[in-house]
């Protein structure tokens, strides 16, 4: 079993965390990416740090700064989410990680052509096990969140 690998097993806790779920919820729902940043480095923070959970952190705040127009920091964490997501398979934690890479790069693409002017391209997380989407639409339930 690689590092990788067994950071993933030691993290399986964290698919039923509510600032995970609030964090799917958020980066596939209302694309509060600020939001999802807010959630997801207390849980980075409380897990010590995992570069996984940090690559998907990265990828919401790269969201974020190109939402609000700072393409620079748009590249720059994107940049460093992927470099840290390839160091894991295809799926972790219930979520399809070879689309999000998929989706990074297509986003860094755009913005490497029009680096002061590129349109928002949003991505979703894509859930890659029913429990994990059935706890986020629970979770969305709850929280009053809609589709």
């Amino acid at each position: 079993m690689t590092s990788a690998e067994r950071e993933v097993d030691g993290l399986s806790a964290v698919r039923s965390d509510s600032r995970f779920l609030a964090f799917i919820a958020h980066f596939n729902g209302d694309r509060d990416y600020y939001e999802c940043h807010e959630v997801m480095e207390e849980l980075w923070l409380e897990q010590g740090r995992s570069p996984l959970l940090q690559g998907l952190l990265q990828a919401a705040v790269g969201l974020h700064h190109w939402d609000n127009g700072n393409y620079s920091g748009a590249v720059k964490l994107m940049s460093a989410s992927l470099a840290k997501l390839s160091r894991y398979g295809d799926y972790a934690l219930g979520l399809d990680l070879l689309k999000v890479r998929s989706d990074l790069k297509i986003a860094l693409d755009i913005l490497s052509k029009r680096p002061d002017d590129a349109p928002l391209h949003a991505f979703m997380l894509n859930i890659s096990d029913g429990s994990l989407a059935n706890a986020v639409k629970a979770w969305e339930k709850l929280n009053g969140a809609s589709d």
